[in-house]
């Protein structure tokens, strides 16, 4: 088999405009042996690989000397490995007919690969990512080589195809197929093209519905989970998402439409599974530690941020400058440092139009958003909101936004994507340079679920791709099912990026909800998101205590760092964040009954704390408990059915 040189992976990566990622540089001091499969090497292949800590490991399945399959196996603290996935299938295949009959021709020796990297939000702001690296090798049955990259690393494992000397031709089909058993615990979310589902517990892949979206959370054993996902898509992409129509526990990996031609070098995205107990999926960045590194030579501009927003109480957009200005009041008033122009700006009216908003936006020192329709999706034809059209073309792109970045706007909104297919993850990453050039943050709508491009493109704040508040103005559904909802989102789509869930509503938008005002409080710490739209109106904010209103003006939206501290998926979340000395703890009871939840904080350290207690009320009419304790933080804290807390735990 023809090896890639190193030289030559770093002429295809710069042809593809990618400056040379860490790991072509940990191959430089990799040691060259390989083992091949012949004779006794058998065991030698089929050896089981670990990650650093040696708690993840990887073994093939061998079979009539060649490997067919992999296990997936978790080591818990001097117990016996838990087998955790199977992968029943793996590989790409090529419309020429390439990639078929796949044979192991040779296992490289493990490599180490480490570094450290900074974030500008997220979980935490220094990240370290550490893995041993294993290459299998394989011919098809054309005689051409392809190769599957495996890092396994302390809290999961992350696998990619690499092809070469490919003729001009399409990767149309992958084989990875991921084995979950009957009987195994899985929260999944139905595919839809915006990722809007809730995740329901399940025990069978015999459902109605074969088509899942990511993340898709497994329960293998006692605290013994992982979550599936993927990372790392490129230009020449397509997202992909998960079937189980042919088999009910085979679920496969299908990338979405991708009709780009490819020629040369071609890599795949990585397929990720986060691996461990619920507090090393909850914590894991795994996702960023696989993508590229920031393709932006200047970030000092970017600045995260809590923003007000006006959609949620009028269930429509910002054609109206009387009620964008009270948006702009309270985003004053509350010392929020955004306010979003929402859709319809465009045909702005009763007393103002987009241009005096801008200029009044700036005397009050708020910055702007403004919002637009991608105009792949829900287009002007079908009654979609405007502006349109204004984003696609790439001239037009770069007229409105070196508009926006002359008029001060900070950032835009961008909904109504096209699902995941290779054209759409195109428009995004256009989207994504195009507006880093004119200093523009972006909050994706309407999209699918983060893979690691706010890494790559650190302007990007937040993406939707969630069942969230604005619901509320939809349907009834979430009336009754929002609190265990939300007591699932930190363990599954809140886990693998920002997610902008529009939360904190005391008051009701068309149809109410039931959660205490705790519980809403706690959401804006739980759900992690760059950049935090407060959604409900002026009137029902500023009526809450001082303490309340202090709150959100305060509350950071980067995090140094984050702990999960306790929870299941459904029932309840504990989890601490980290902003300077300050730490900021929550937690939510998401079901029907009163809870005490365990508040355990032994890395806070010793010393007397000041801490404000947002708590639940007696009842609706008494809807807070607020408390300043001087001393120790509370070791416990009882909430109503559907209730919750926040902490705020300062030296």
């Amino acid at each position: 088999m023809k090896k890639l040189t190193i030289n030559a992976v770093m002429v295809c990566l710069a042809a593809l405009g990618v400056s040379a990622p860490y790991e072509v540089q940990a191959w430089r001091n990799a040691p060259s042996i390989s083992r091949t499969m012949e004779g006794d090497n058998v065991a030698v292949v089929a050896k089981t690989q670990s990650s650093p800590n040696g708690k993840v490991l990887l073994t093939p399945v061998v079979k009539d000397n060649n490997v067919t399959g992999f296990s997936l196996c978790y080591k818990k603290n001097g117990a016996k490995k838990s087998r955790v996935l199977a992968l029943s299938g793996f590989g790409v295949q090529t419309a020429d007919g390439g990639g078929k009959a796949l044979r192991i021709n040779n296992v490289g020796a493990p490599r180490k690969i480490k570094e450290r990297y900074s974030m500008l939000s997220g979980k935490r702001l220094q990240c370290s990512n550490e893995a041993n690296e294993v290459e299998y090798a394989f011919t098809d049955s054309l005689g051409r080589g392809q190769r599957m990259i495996v890092r396994l690393y302390n809290d999961g494992i992350a696998f990619r195809y690499e092809l070469s000397d490919l003729p001009n031709t399409t990767v149309n089909d992958e084989r990875t197929a991921y084995k979950i058993e009957e009987g195994t615990r899985r929260w999944m979310q139905k595919w839809t093209e915006p990722y809007e589902e809730f995740f329901p517990l399940s025990a069978t892949g015999n459902t109605e519905n074969r088509h899942w979206g990511y993340p898709a959370l497994v329960q293998s054993d006692d605290d013994v989970w992982a979550l599936i996902t993927e990372a790392g898509i490129e230009r020449r992409h397509s997202a992909s998402s998960l079937y189980n129509n042919h088999s009910a526990t085979d679920y496969r990996v299908v990338p979405d439409h991708n009709d780009s031609q490819v020629s040369g070098q071609w890599y795949s995205p990585w397929r990720v599974v986060i691996m461990g107990s619920k507090k090393d999926v909850v914590e894991s960045t795994l996702v960023t530690d696989v993508s590229a590194p920031s393709r932006l030579d200047d970030t000092s501009w970017i600045a995260p941020g809590s923003v007000s927003w006006i959609y949620w109480a009028y269930n429509h957009g910002s054609k109206d400058y009387k009620i964008v200005c009270k948006y702009i009041d309270m985003a004053a008033t509350l010392g929020l440092p955004y306010v979003l122009i929402d859709a319809e700006w465009d045909e702005m009216g009763n007393g103002g139009t987009i241009e005096d908003a801008l200029d009044y936006a700036k005397k009050k020192g708020v910055k702007t958003i403004l919002w637009y329709n991608s105009s792949t999706a829900w287009k002007q034809k079908y009654g979609a909101p405007g502006p349109h059209e204004r984003l696609n073309a790439p001239e037009n792109r770069e007229k409105e936004f070196a508009w926006l970045e002359e008029k001060g706007v900070s950032g835009v909104k961008i909904d109504f994507f096209a699902g995941d297919k290779q054209e759409t993850m195109q428009y995004c990453i256009d989207l994504l340079g195009c507006a880093a050039r004119h200093h523009l943050l972006v909050n994706l709508h309407g999209a699918t679920v983060p893979r690691g491009w706010q890494r790559t493109y650190p302007n990007l704040m937040s993406v939707e791709a969630v069942y969230g508040a604005e619901w509320y103005n939809n349907l009834p559904v979430l009336t009754n099912r929002a609190a265990a909802h939300n007591a699932t989102l930190p363990f599954t789509r809140n886990v693998i990026g920002s997610m902008d869930y529009t939360p904190c509503t005391f008051s009701d938008s068309q149809h109410p909800h039931i959660t205490t005002n705790a519980h809403e409080l706690a959401l804006p710490v739980l759900f992690e998101s760059a950049l935090l739209h407060w959604a409900d109106k002026p009137e029902s904010y500023l009526a809450q205590p001082k303490e309340v209103q202090d709150f959100m003006g305060e509350l950071p939206t980067v995090w140094d760092e984050t702990r999960f501290l306790s929870g299941y998926p459904g029932e309840s979340v504990v989890m601490a964040r980290r902003h300077g000395g300050t730490w900021y703890v929550a937690g939510i009871n998401g079901t029907d009954n009163p809870v005490t939840l365990p508040v355990d904080l032994p890395f806070i350290g010793s010393g007397k704390k000041t801490v404000t207690l947002f708590a639940d009320g007696e009842n609706a009419s008494t809807p807070w408990s607020i408390k300043c304790i001087k001393g120790k933080c509370p070791a416990s804290v009882d909430c109503r059915p559907r209730g919750g807390f926040v902490m705020i735990i300062k030296p």
